[in-house]
């Protein structure tokens, strides 16, 4: 994992207004195409085993797939789940528009939350989506690390495949999406307007993290050993992948204290 190419959405020096398009676009096409439904099972899984009712979503960019994940919990399951928002760089529109809509089964955090160093108050099941391959491989045992020194279970699910295919997919299917939705992303925002359609950084730059992105992804069997590389031995580890509607390969990891 060396030499890992930058992605934009990382960079602290990228005006909000970009990435917060950036994240709004995402969480449009993942709730949209429910992209992540395969992986509710596990999730449920999860939280039967640490008997948990609360999740704290790490990573959150512009809210993600939350809020599809919520409503399949409860509609296909009857699992009454309530979320927490949170990330590096909280989006607070979008954070603000997605409680409610949720009527407040989905909540936030306005203050910045590092997945490496969670704020002792935030209880629950840690999830991250769609963000696990940002980290390098010291990051990414630390974030682990901090779950299990909180004795919390911790869901990590990445989508995407690693090949050529995947790649052109991206370069192909992003822009044209970009043109035809952006004027129903919500909250409405004119910047996204203007970045999207007259100067088209948003586009641009999503485009180049998707594809980075894809060189990036873990495999289960790297997951597997990375959470296994932490000296507590009171956790049980799965790991895998789960296959979408679209044929899209969704890898997963999943911790729990014993």
């Amino acid at each position: 994992m060396k030499n890992r190419l930058f992605e934009f959405e990382d960079q602290a020096w990228l005006p909000a207004s970009i990435r917060e398009g950036m994240t709004d676009y995402l969480r449009f096409i993942l709730n949209s195409g429910n992209f992540y439904e395969p992986v509710s099972p596990l999730l449920l899984q999860l939280l039967q085993h640490t008997r948990a009712h609360n999740i704290i979503d790490l990573c959150s960019g512009g809210g993600g797939t939350i809020q599809q994940i919520q409503k399949n919990l409860e509609e296909q399951y009857s699992r009454q789940v309530t979320f927490t928002l949170t990330d590096k760089f909280p989006n607070i529109p979008a954070y603000e528009f997605i409680q409610q809509q949720a009527g407040g089964k989905i909540n936030y955090c306005s203050t910045p939350v590092n997945a490496v160093s969670v704020n002792a108050g935030l209880k629950g099941v840690r999830t991250i989506f769609s963000a696990f391959h940002h980290f390098d491989e010291a990051t990414a045992t630390d974030v682990i690390q901090d779950a299990v020194r909180a004795r919390e279970g911790i869901a990590v699910f990445d989508g995407g495949d690693r090949n050529m295919f995947f790649v052109i997919a991206i370069l192909l299917l992003h822009p044209v999406a970009f043109m035809l939705f952006t004027p129903f992303f919500r909250p409405f925002k004119w910047s996204r307007i203007l970045f999207t359609y007259i100067i088209p950084l948003i586009p641009f730059c999503t485009v180049w993290d998707g594809i980075v992105s894809v060189t990036r992804l873990y495999q289960p069997k790297q997951l597997l050993q990375i959470a296994r590389s932490i000296s507590d031995t009171g956790y049980t580890w799965q790991a895998g992948k789960v296959k979408n509607k679209y044929g899209m390969q969704i890898t997963y990891l999943l911790g729990s204290p014993l």
